[in-house]
């Protein structure tokens, strides 16, 4: 079994078309776009800000407190402005000091193409706030076969029929989740989509599938999957909500398809998000049914150590769980855990996955292991155990500026392909490497790693490039073989 941990925090990269426009301690603010089509406007992208709070200034105003704060936006096809718009925005009125994040949308009519997003937010209240960034944009067109909008994921939906409210849509006010994290407090999703020119094919029913994939196992959840029936029409609004409060840690695909009346795909569009329930394998002495097979592969010596083996491959609340256990040091408890976890993880197969895990945990100890550590508390040992064996490892120990090394290549990690690690041995300590960088996603990024690598001989570079002085030097070929594989 092979798992991954999930990324909680969010900095200065594309996620789920959304991305944190960020400099320093000042201004934070995240920006979402959405596509749709109007018949009478055509085709239109939707800008969508969540302003964080506290990273603005604010002052008295009425009963409370009240920001300001200048946006600044403008298009380009290539080097043409197509589009422009600034002016301020008075923030939400904050009562009793609670400052809350705020919202904004902007509607924007693009033809269909690639444009360039410049966009400039300054605090009107501390000049010395301010963020600007570049966006790459592309409009497809709607206008014509059937067609779905994006798929928006909203933290509130209201209804209303104040039309002239900038959050208000199809006879609500959506106002949109701009992150695709949830956590074991978001118990729901309410989606918003649109669906376009069903009236121009020959069929006047539709249907339209929903279904959640696990994007690890590509699995689509049954629990999760509907189908509703669509009729002709020039735009169908569709506003659902899904129940998640028992979606299980991981990430997923919320997935929408129309399929005409043979169950034929006329058009699909994804939500890609990640999940985190803080609900683990629940353990009832009383219910657990001891199988000598699953028990006799544990000698009684080794009991502590195979449960806490289990941390690598674990969910957060399944890690709370082994510690607390271990801490009973309870044997029979401890040897139900283990069982327990297995059936839960592997269902029927679970006592050959348990063998073939207990292999791959013998085996990081033989190599893994030092003085102080177990090999499964490794870095090393438990990257090999979440993720695998790696496709292919470069291996340095002698270098005139860099501490050991050791670079391992994954192929393929579930849906992510050409993956890295580099592990590194800054105590020259025997079988002491520690996790220096990777590339994959909800893993260690060190954007000066190659600094940290050449310490020993390399002085501090700056902050817009830790890795300034980082000269070649014979043989310091870490940064080749990291990019290169």
């Amino acid at each position: 079994m092979k798992k991954y941990t999930k990324s909680f925090l969010i900095l200065l990269f594309v996620l789920s078309k959304a991305i944190l426009f960020s400099q320093s301690s000042k201004i934070k603010a995240y920006l979402g776009e959405k596509q749709y089509y109007s018949p009478q406007h055509g085709n239109y992208v939707e800008f969508q800000f969540q302003f964080v709070g506290y990273t603005f200034k604010y002052e008295p105003f009425e009963d409370g407190l009240r920001g300001k704060v200048r946006l600044n936006l403008e298009v380009f096809d290539s080097d043409k402005s197509v589009y422009k718009d600034d002016y301020a925005l008075y923030t939400p009125v904050m009562r009793d000091s609670i400052i809350d994040d705020f919202f904004e949308i902007k509607r924007v009519v693009l033809s269909p193409g690639d444009y360039q997003l410049k966009l400039r937010i300054e605090d009107l209240l501390d000049s010395t706030k301010t963020v600007q960034a570049t966006k790459k944009i592309s409009i497809s067109d709607l206008s014509s076969e059937v067609k779905l909008s994006d798929i928006q994921v909203n933290e509130n939906v209201l209804k209303s029929d104040d039309v002239n409210n900038v959050f208000y849509k199809s006879g609500v006010l959506m106002f949109p989740k701009i992150t695709s994290f949830y956590s074991d407090e978001d118990k729901r999703l309410p989606v918003y989509f649109e669906v376009y020119n069903t009236f121009e094919h020959t069929d006047s029913v539709f249907a339209l599938a929903q279904e959640i994939v696990d994007r690890e196992s590509q699995v689509s959840l049954p629990a999760y999957s509907s189908i509703s029936r669509l009729k002709q029409d020039e735009v169908i609004p569709v506003l659902k909500l899904i129940d998640i409060s028992n979606l299980q840690t991981g990430n997923y695909e919320l997935r929408y398809s129309v399929l005409t009346r043979n169950n034929d795909t006329l058009v699909s569009n994804s939500y890609f998000f990640d999940r985190s329930n803080d609900q683990g394998i629940v353990i009832n002495e009383n219910t657990v049914l001891i199988d000598p097979a699953f028990q006799k592969s544990i000698s009684g010596d080794s009991v502590a150590f195979y449960l806490a083996s289990l941390i690598p491959i674990a969910q957060q609340s399944e890690v709370k769980n082994i510690i607390k256990i271990l801490k009973q040091d309870n044997d029979s408890l401890s040897r139900k855990h283990i069982q327990a976890f297995w059936f839960g993880t592997a269902g029927a197969k679970y006592y050959e996955e348990w063998l073939k895990y207990k292999n791959q945990v013998l085996y990081v100890e033989h190599l893994y292991r030092n003085n102080y550590m177990k090999g499964y508390e490794t870095d090393r040992g438990r990257v090999y155990l979440q993720y695998g064996a790696p496709s292919m490892v470069v291996q340095r120990d002698v270098s005139s500026s860099e501490y050991p090394y050791e670079i391992w290549q994954y192929n393929k990690i579930g849906r992510f392909s050409n993956k890295r690690f580099i592990f590194y041995n800054p105590d020259l300590v025997a079988n002491g490497y520690r996790l220096l960088h990777s590339d994959m996603v909800g893993e260690l990024k060190n954007n000066s790693w190659q600094y940290e690598l050449n310490k020993r001989n390399t002085n501090t570079g700056t902050v817009d490039d830790p890795n300034q002085n980082v000269l070649p030097t014979y043989g310091g070929n870490a940064n080749d073989y990291f990019r290169q594989y």
